[in-house]
């Protein structure tokens, strides 16, 4: 099957799946054969994730449509995402949001991410190198949060840094298999939404696991 074809064939699910027709605009516009390695080229538009080295994934494209709807985005948010990986969620934030502050803890993905949004044209983004902390507080309040890796539980470090309303998706479970959370700051509650069963690499940090 022509990548062409893969990718309508794509298309046609999410859009049986997915009601956020802005999530599914912005992942049109972005081109994710340009994410993934050249090996796995052909295999772009399929609905599964895909290796990109150093043991990290991009992942499936159910997943981050599902992740960036929860998110609600509207255009004016200011968005934090942990684990920039191949830069492709981090595009699709982009398109959607005013600014996103993205952090990864490889550098080479770091870099390789950051010259293809370049690149691309992107002007909303930043990426920095994970610190200890995780998330990016010196950036904080943010409106949104995307974590791309599976946490023992609700880090209280990132619920920190967003606003009094915020929100952020996380897959919440062990190392291998997490459910994936929705969860909205209400001054100070916290409610959470469980989206259904996910897996994802683990979440290395302080308040998540040790590397």
């Amino acid at each position: 099957m022509s990548l062409e074809a893969s990718r309508a064939r794509l298309f046609e699910s999410l859009h049986r799946e997915i009601s956020d027709r802005r999530v599914l605009s912005a992942m049109e516009r972005v081109p994710r054969e340009l994410f993934v390695p050249p090996e796995s080229y052909n295999l772009a538009y399929e609905d599964i994730p895909l290796s990109i080295g150093y043991g990290q994934t991009i992942s499936q494209p159910f997943i981050v449509a599902l992740m960036t709807q929860a998110l609600g985005l509207r255009g004016n948010e200011k968005v934090l995402e942990i684990g920039t990986g191949s830069g492709y969620q981090t595009a699709i934030l982009a398109e959607l949001a005013r600014w996103v502050v993205s952090v990864e803890r490889i550098p080479e993905l770091a870099d390789s991410a950051k010259r293809l949004l370049d690149k691309l044209g992107y002007k909303n983004i930043e990426i920095h190198l994970a610190g200890e902390t995780l998330g990016w507080p010196q950036g904080a309040p943010y409106d949104a949060a995307i974590v791309t890796a599976g946490a023992p539980q609700i880090p209280h470090t990132l619920l920190e840094q967003l606003t009094k309303s915020g929100r952020m998706v996380i897959p919440v479970g062990t190392k291998w298999e997490q459910d994936l959370f929705k969860v909205i700051k209400k001054g100070n509650k916290v409610l959470v939404d469980n989206l259904g069963g996910c897996r994802f690499v683990p979440l290395i940090g302080k308040d998540a696991w040790e590397d």
